[in-house]
């Protein structure tokens, strides 16, 4: 414990971008270790990118089909090689609160004890994890790491707005990925937990390139500062709406689903404003959830907006989609929300949340064929697990 707590002093005091040398310098004075290298998943989640050489140097290791990638996909530590004969690789996930940023991959000596090494293996990716994400604020280094190509101006503000990609909580866990990565423009999402509430926004602007990234981005911070400054998710709708139209006097609008969520209950506030849609998986069916439909944010001005309620019970999962997921057409001319959807959810369905829209987008992709989808897509996967009662019984709603 000392020796990780010592670590810990040490990344806290490091520059930033000297993160994995210290990591290195510590598990090869400790273990002996060789080869430590971090590798960041890319904004697409395909592939895992040296953090401290660039792609045209060390070719970046898929996530699908690689031991680093089985890692990460699990996230749970992988081995190869037996230490009685000889050294042993590990590969370690680097997560913090359910964000998946990479992977630690290492190589450990002949006879190391690799059962008693991995717990505190495993402290080092956390305190790795904690500090990149503060790292973040001073150096380009790590975001650098997460591009396998470059990214569209407008993608840029995009990532830069999320909050992570995925988050975990007892009560729930969620799941996001939008597409195409590297060239996303007006589709969004955003959510804050606290003791009591999960609050998650789903959004898609209209409009190509910086024109729906500006509106996007304009939106997305108005509702931020309207539930900083304590509104109720209705007066948040309407202080984003009038943010929006003040801006383009209804020359331009943003389709957004707002939901709160109780983390003690399991019951949901919403308001839909032209939304992107939500799907619920319960007991092995899926069924769209039908919402009072409402006018999209900026679309006239003073729209006064009304909250609905329901139940979501602990063993259920919710997947939201934007309107480039669930229109997407088949050559044969069928939606892809009509019914391949519902199928690629089911199929999904033991899939952890993280790793559900990419799976989702990519049957998307086999279902749409060539060429190419001209509209951004966005998935959102919402595992609801509930909050346990003193007697250890999850809270029913």
């Amino acid at each position: 414990m000392e020796e990780i707590a010592a670590l810990e002093r040490a990344l806290r005091r490091a520059a930033p971008h000297t993160l994995p040398e210290v990591v290195r310098t510590a598990l090869t004075e400790r273990y002996g270790a060789r080869h430590v290298r971090l590798r960041m998943v890319d904004y697409g989640m395909r592939s895992l990118q040296d953090v401290e050489t660039p792609a045209w140097v060390n070719e970046p290791v898929p996530v699908h089909g690689s031991p680093q990638g089985r890692a990460f996909g699990s996230q749970e530590p992988y081995v190869l090689g037996d230490s009685d004969t000889g050294p042993v690789e590990v590969h370690l996930p680097v997560t913090i609160r359910g964000d998946r940023l990479g992977v630690l991959s290492l190589e450990l000596p002949r006879h190391t004890d690799v059962r008693t090494t991995l717990p505190a293996l495993e402290q080092v990716c956390d305190a790795l994890g904690h500090e990149i994400l503060v790292a973040e604020r001073d150096t380009d280094v790590y975001v650098l790491a997460r591009r396998a190509t470059r990214l569209t101006l407008a993608a840029e503000m995009q990532w830069q707005l999320l909050p992570g990609r995925s988050c975990t909580r007892p009560e729930f866990a969620l799941g996001a990925q939008l597409e195409p990565a590297y060239a996303v423009f007006g589709d969004s999402y955003d959510w804050s937990v606290s003791s009591e509430h999960l609050t998650l926004t789903v959004a898609n602007g209209m409009g190509e390139g910086i024109d729906a990234a500006l509106l996007t981005n304009l939106a997305v911070n108005a509702l931020r500062n309207a539930r900083r400054a304590g509104l109720d998710l209705a007066g948040q709708a309407a202080l984003a709406d009038q943010a929006v139209y003040a801006q383009y006097r209804g020359r331009a609008h943003v389709s957004m689903l707002l939901l709160r969520f109780d983390l003690a209950t399991g019951e949901v506030e919403a308001v839909d404003a032209g939304s992107p849609r939500m799907w619920r998986l319960r007991g092995g069916t899926v069924a769209a959830h039908p919402f009072d439909a409402q006018l999209p944010l900026g679309m006239f001005e003073d729209t006064v907006y009304t909250p609905e309620h329901f139940t979501v019970l602990p063993g259920e999962r919710l997947l939201f989609a934007s309107d480039g997921v669930y229109d997407a057409v088949s050559p044969g001319g069928e939606p892809y929300g009509e019914r391949a959807l519902p199928r690629a959810l089911t199929a999904t369905r033991l899939l952890p949340p993280p790793q559900v829209p990419g799976a989702v987008l990519r049957a998307l992709s086999e279902h749409h064929g060539n060429p190419p989808l001209d509209d951004d897509a966005l998935v959102v996967c919402l595992d609801w697990y509930g909050r346990e009662r003193p007697d250890g019984a999850a809270a029913s709603g």
